[in-house]
């Protein structure tokens, strides 16, 4: 077993006026571990975040960040961590060198500012204005600030918004080279591909709670997989092989297309198709699909949803927090 670099338990967050943003969600990530953390927007990911970087205390529950409470033990977990926000806010005046000096000399043990600004791509515009790149540009200068300390823990807040689609396969190799050196990193995405390419591990949270959890595998292999067609001229649903014996568990039928639902692909497309031989037909517009990231992710959102929906008292009228507040008010 990996040293559990963070570990979190029974992780509670509650603003001003009773607004619980996280609800008890509990989850460790190892040393040289990618951990992803996904949701719709109010989820609870940024609140979390905050939390395990030390900017705000839990009201209920443990942290740990490298065997320290990041937020009563500063000291001892900000100069081993690196945090690449969702916006940086630089000084739009300073050149991304300048910018990377700067910075430097606030970070213990900080690695060589050229090397940084290679790693990340950004050495040919170390002399260009922060106000001058590109909205891609400006995250990589957010990546390299949060690198500058060569962090044992890595938290990185939707890195690759703003990238096209070679920045953000170049940034994708940079961190799985950095995770297999060693660093730990906690990631949270909008991007399920981004997720689906790097993470070990994975929770998805909705409305503060953790509705599924694991490897990409493990989430997505509780969700079914599909396979579509359009029906042979002349046979009907009723002509297919019985769909239970081939392991089916649901389907669909819009005019002459047929969508299956199956926890076995295999066996069920293999028998659909040794069907089609033997009967001589040809099964136009065949699809045989497992189950993706975004599939699993779509359907646990909407299954806690109407979770949520049926339990008593749930027809809500708790207040929440207008934006503003929900970002600036203070932990109760």
């Amino acid at each position: 077993m990996t040293d559990q670099v963070i570990e979190v338990t029974d992780l509670r967050r509650r603003y001003t006026g009773g607004f619980e943003a996280v609800r008890g969600i509990s989850f460790t990530a190892g040393r040289g571990e990618l951990f992803a953390l996904l949701g719709t927007n109010g989820a609870g990911k940024t609140s979390t975040v905050e939390i395990l970087e030390g900017l705000a205390e839990p009201a209920a529950g443990t942290v740990r960040v490298l065997g320290h409470d990041p937020y009563r033990e500063r000291d001892a977990v900000r100069p081993r961590i690196g945090v690449m926000l969702q916006e940086g806010g630089f000084p739009s005046e300073l050149t991304v060198h300048e910018t990377a000096r700067m910075w430097a000399g606030c970070t213990s043990g900080a690695r060589p500012v050229g090397e940084t600004l290679e790693a990340v791509g950004l050495a040919a515009r170390g002399g260009v204005r922060v106000k001058q790149l590109s909205g891609g540009e400006k995250r990589r200068l957010d990546l390299a600030m949060a690198l500058l300390g060569d962090p044992e823990v890595l938290f990185l807040d939707e890195p690759t918004t703003g990238l096209d689609a070679e920045g953000r396969r170049e940034t994708w190799d940079l961190v799985r080279g950095l995770r297999d050196r060693g660093t730990t990193v906690l990631l949270t995405t909008h991007y399920l591909e981004e997720a689906e390419n790097l993470a070990d591990r994975l929770a998805i949270l909705h409305e503060g709670r953790i509705a599924a959890a694991g490897t990409v595998t493990d989430v997505v292999a509780s969700q079914p997989s599909h396979i579509s067609f359009d029906l042979p001229d002349g046979y009907h649903l009723g002509d297919l092989p019985p769909l239970p014996a081939l392991g089916v568990t649901g389907h669909e039928l819009r005019g002459r297309t047929v969508r299956l639902r199956t926890d076995a692909l295999q066996h069920a497309a293999t028998g659909l198709l040794v069907w089609a031989r033997e009967t001589g037909v040809e099964l136009r517009g065949l699809d045989v699909r497992a189950a993706s990231l975004e599939e699993a992710f779509l359907r646990i959102a909407q299954e806690a949803t109407r979770g949520h929906e049926e339990r008593p008292g749930s027809g809500a009228t708790a207040a929440r927090p207008g934006r503003n507040t929900y970002d600036e008010e203070k932990v109760a």
